[in-house]
Formats: C-alpha cells, sequence, structure tokens
C-alpha cells in the first residue's frame, strides 16, 4: 500500500508548480510488479486533485489581482483569457503537458471554469497519459523482459 500511496503522492505534486516526475515512479512501480491498473488509479487521482489545487489556487488568488505582487500581470493575465478564451475548456484534456499543463489549470481557476467540468476534462487527459504510459511499459517489456 505504502507504493501506491507514494505513487498517489508524487502525482499529486506533479501537477502542482512544484517539480516532480510521477512518470519515474509509475514506470518503476509497473517493472516491479504492482498492479498495472491499480497504479493508474492512484497516479490518475493523485494528478487529477493536484490539478484541482492549482484551479483552486487561481480561482482564490484572482481577487488579489490589483496587487502589485500578483504572479501575473495586467497584461499577461489578459493574453492569458484571450488564450484560453480561444482554445475553452476542451484544452484542458491538454492539462497533462509538462510545458503549460500546470499552468493551464492554474488559468481555468482564474477564468471560473466550473469545477465539474474542469474536473471531468482533466482526469480525462491525466487518465489517458498514464494509461499510454501503461501500454508503453507493456510493450517494452516484450523486448526487454
Amino acid at each position: 500500500m505504502d507504493a501506491y500511496l507514494g505513487l498517489f503522492a508524487i502525482s499529486f505534486l506533479a501537477a502542482t508548480l512544484l517539480p516532480a516526475y510521477s512518470e519515474v515512479v509509475f514506470a518503476g512501480l509497473l517493472a516491479t510488479g504492482h498492479a498495472p491498473w491499480a497504479l493508474w488509479a492512484w497516479a490518475t487521482a493523485g494528478n487529477t486533485l493536484g490539478a484541482a489545487l492549482n484551479w483552486t489556487i487561481g480561482r482564490w488568488l484572482l481577487r488579489f489581482q490589483d496587487r502589485r505582487w500578483f504572479p501575473v500581470n495586467g497584461a499577461g493575465l489578459k493574453t492569458a483569457q484571450r488564450w484560453f478564451q480561444r482554445w475553452g475548456v476542451w484544452s484542458l484534456l491538454l492539462a497533462w503537458a509538462p510545458v503549460g499543463g500546470d499552468a493551464l489549470t492554474f488559468i481555468a481557476g482564474m477564468m471560473r471554469v466550473r469545477f465539474p467540468v474542469f474536473l471531468l476534462l482533466t482526469a480525462t487527459g491525466k487518465g489517458l497519459r498514464y494509461a499510454v504510459l501503461l501500454g508503453l511499459v507493456e510493450i517494452g517489456r516484450q523486448f526487454w523482459p
């Protein structure tokens, strides 16, 4: 159980703005014989909840946009809003991406995307990412037993 909780924790951290690589832990646990679909479920849940934390912070932090210390200036915020309005909530399917995915979930909170929609799209994208990784590791096992 410790392995699954550890994967959950690293997956959660990987979805926040902190640097962490859950894919390495996921693949390592697969290689050591842990249950593949249990790993998929724990990693997807942790990564999705980490993204939900970003959404919450984005939603909460927006009330301070007029403060000097706010992390995004007015022009940057307008650019992010225009980008998000152009691509819409469907872009949340890409929240798993290593570059920009975390920021996307933060921006979704700032843009007040409804939480159920956010959660569904983000979990779908993240779940698909771990499913692809699961498949790649299984294929790799055939060539390097």
